[in-house]
């Protein structure tokens, strides 16, 4: 399933539920440049799937833990990571297997170990300070081979 939207702070709760509405997994990558409002997103999204925690940017504790309706979400953060080593001494495997959401900046970082499907999120900010959302599912091979299309726009 392929979606496109612009969005701005405005209808950003609508964007949201759009995207929950259309994904096929609970992994969802998020592709863009920094301060894109990949968070702000995700804070977003939270909400729509009825947390009530207070979101923010797990840059240095790597995973933030949300408790939603009827489930959980962990939230990555990858900025910040040197070596994969990191990501796997915490234990990613458990997470990105655990049945919970699962959303994770900056995936590239561990691109070799991502899950075989998952839910991509492109965001790019607009002339107009709107942003523009793009998702599909993955292709595997297309995430192995880095060829992000997030850097190509």
């Amino acid at each position: 399933m392929q979606m496109k939207t612009d969005f701005d702070i405005v209808t950003i709760d609508e964007t949201a539920q759009m995207l929950l509405n259309n994904v096929t997994t609970k992994t969802i990558l998020f592709y863009g440049d920094m301060g894109v409002g990949k968070t702000t997103l995700i804070k977003a999204i939270v909400k729509a799937l009825g947390g009530k925690d207070n979101v923010t940017s797990p840059t240095f504790s790597l995973v933030n833990e949300y408790e939603v309706t009827n489930d959980k979400v962990y939230h990555f953060d990858l900025y910040r990571i040197e070596d994969e080593v990191e990501i796997f001494d915490i234990g990613i495997e458990d997470y990105l297997y655990s049945g919970h959401w699962v959303f994770i900046e900056w995936p590239e970082i561990i691109a070799e170990n991502l899950p075989i499907t998952a839910d991509i999120s492109y965001i790019k900010v607009n002339k107009d300070g709107s942003r523009t959302l793009k998702m599909g599912v993955s292709n595997i091979d297309l995430i192995k081979k880095k060829k992000i299309i997030s850097k190509k726009q």
